[in-house]
């Protein structure tokens, strides 16, 4: 159990916290001024720290150079014992577990330095053996360049010593890499070390220069992490450096890993400035959830697929506005865009679909057709039956997209635009491909939105079961969800997801829908449900997500702050926003 860790906020893997020390220190941090090194127990043996609350006490250890062989790993592994002060046990992947400490040091982490692959798969199999609610620290690598990247892969404390070190050899540190100091005319930072002419300058300013420099790194990281934005600060700033890039690659290649510690919603938008993206996390999410769990109600008509615009709900924009005109809920509209995929006309509300910002050039890479033909082509090959017929009104950029899959599938589009989607011509042969269908009454299109998202928050058939026999009030999109005279939930319109009420929570807690549940003891939620509080939570649940919560003393819904996993592991935090709960 840790009594001076604590994890306030989480952006992906990274974690805004709190070393809990007389002074607390936010982390991602230094932490060379608060640590404590009790000594290693290769040359002899230690004596019991006494410790205290102002500093991290490194426990009496044994570290293991990169590459030392297992079987010596596990021999000569100390077994640490509980102690009563903030404490730190050095560990390496194959003999990480809980020790009872606040924070773990990974043992031969500078020897992964430059080797990306193996920094990732140390870093997985540590964190996956440590409990949840404790720091990791990595010595001896961190950088101005490179302390963004290890902070979002999960790392939260740091120290200067390689900084230090380098400015000493004559190596000036900066976000974007390292200069020899003998080349620089300037000095280009506005630290306290570096205000002071160049030729006065020496190497012990360049040392304390770059720890300054990493210091105002990890501010900027935090500031990132509160805001939810670190990657997309990475996504540029990683590629300065050929082991940060690498580092991010491979971190990207692991997607149980990053999908589980990111949040089913955000409060800011995303920022597609380049192909990466295509690999985030919500991107991919989204995408697996339209072509796995969504099916189109709203069938038995042909599939419209239109151009995205730069107004989100696309709905709400100016062009979307022209061609439901044409379409007058004729056909199941599904927008067509980068970096989302395919988006069906009951999820435009639905995060990442409206949270988005791309750099709109005219021009799309072929990563951009890639991913995009491959998500329209797994969405057509599961649902085309539901189409009478399939339309596409694109420009002229787009048609690749939709050649690629007519080859792939082996289906026909029609195509409707002549020079530009938004011309009186294209429109009426968007209109005239149409005619002889009727249009899609308001309470079908209201039911079948309700069901998608049901559908895309829980899982495939969630929403016929749940959401059968409703009646919705409200006016689109704050729409509200009724059965048999009690509301069962609200559209949130601002994410397009759920806001389940009690008596929504037991329908679904009575159906046959896996429910997403958090069982507490036996106490009554006041607004909140901390870590220490929880006895167990389905797995399946992300930060974001509704959640019902269970126990002996008490029925409530609300929203989760920690995955699931998190939630069971950790014994500090906050793990549930309560909305509405009942005694029993």
């Amino acid at each position: 159990m840790t009594d001076y860790f604590e994890v306030h906020d989480r952006d992906g893997p990274a974690r805004l916290g709190e070393l809990r020390l007389t002074d607390p220190v936010r982390t991602p941090a230094l932490v060379d001024d608060v640590l404590h090194d009790a000594g290693s127990l290769w040359r002899e043996e230690q004596p019991t720290p006494e410790g205290d609350e102002s500093k991290l006490t490194v426990l009496p250890h044994r570290a293991f150079p990169a590459g030392t062989d297992e079987g010596v790993k596990d021999a000569f592994q100390v077994a640490y014992d509980d102690v009563a002060f903030p404490s730190a046990a050095v560990v390496s992947p194959e003999t990480a577990r809980d020790f009872g400490a606040d924070a773990y040091v990974l043992s031969g982490g500078p020897g992964l330095s430059g080797y990306a692959e193996g920094f990732v798969d140390a870093l997985l199999e540590t964190k996956t053996q440590i409990p949840a609610d404790t720091g990791l620290y990595v010595s001896g690598i961190a950088t101005p360049a490179n302390v963004a990247t290890l902070a979002y892969a999960g790392v939260d404390l740091f120290d200067g010593d390689y900084a230090y070190t380098r400015g000493t050899e004559g190596f000036y540190l900066h976000t974007d890499g390292e200069s020899f100091l003998e080349d620089l005319d300037e000095l280009p930072c506005a630290c306290p070390a570096c205000q002071q002419p160049r030729r006065e300058f020496d190497h012990r300013d360049c040392a304390e220069h770059n720890v300054n420099a990493l210091r105002a790194e990890l501010s900027r990281v935090r500031q990132r992490i509160r805001r939810g934005r670190l990657r997309d600060y990475i996504e540029g700033q990683a590629r300065h450096e050929a082991w940060t890039t690498a580092l991010f690659r491979r971190l990207d290649g692991e997607y149980a890993y990053l999908e589980e510690r990111t949040p089913l919603l955000r409060r800011q938008d995303i920022l597609a400035a380049s192909e990466d993206t295509l690999n985030r996390v919500e991107i991919q999410r989204y995408a697996d959830r339209v072509t796995s769990r969504y099916v189109p109600r709203l069938d038995d008509r042909p599939l419209v697929i239109v151009p995205c615009s730069a107004r989100k709900p696309y709905s709400d924009s100016q062009s979307h506005e022209q061609f439901s005109r044409a379409i007058s809920y004729r056909g199941h509209v599904v927008s067509m865009t980068s970096p989302i995929g395919v988006v069906p006309n009951e999820l435009e509300l639905t995060y990442p679909a409206q949270h988005y910002d791309s750099v709109v050039t005219g021009d799309w890479t072929e990563g951009e057709y890639a991913f995009v033909a491959a998500v329209l082509e797994r969405y057509l090959d599961r649902n085309r039956d539901a189409y009478t017929d399939l339309i596409a009104h694109v420009p002229e950029d787009y048609r690749p997209i939709c050649e690629r899959v007519e080859e792939s599938l082996g289906v026909s589009f029609q195509y409707t635009v002549t020079d530009h989607p938004t011309t009186e011509e294209s429109l009426a042969a968007l209109s005239d491909a149409l005619d002889g269908y009727d249009s899609f009454r308001m309470q079908e299109r209201e039911h079948a939105t309700v069901r998608a998202i049901a559908d895309y928050l829980i899982g495939h058939g969630a929403g016929d079961e749940l959401f059968d026999d409703i009646e919705t009030g409200g006016r689109y999109p704050k729409l509200r969800v009724h059965k048999d005279g009690e509301q069962l939930a609200t559209l949130v319109a601002q994410y397009g997801t759920l806001s389940f009420t009690i008596a929504g929570a037991r329908e679904w807690v009575d159906s046959d829908v896996p429910t997403k549940t958090v069982e507490i003891d036996a106490f009554v939620p006041q607004g909140s449900v901390l870590a220490p509080g929880i006895v167990d939570a389905s797995d399946e649940i992300r930060v974001g997500d509704e959640v019902v919560i269970e126990g002996p003393n008490a029925f409530a819904v609300g929203r989760a702050e920690m995955s699931g996993p998190e939630m069971t592991d950790s014994t500090r935090g906050l793990a549930v926003e309560v909305r509405h709960c009942e005694e029993r």
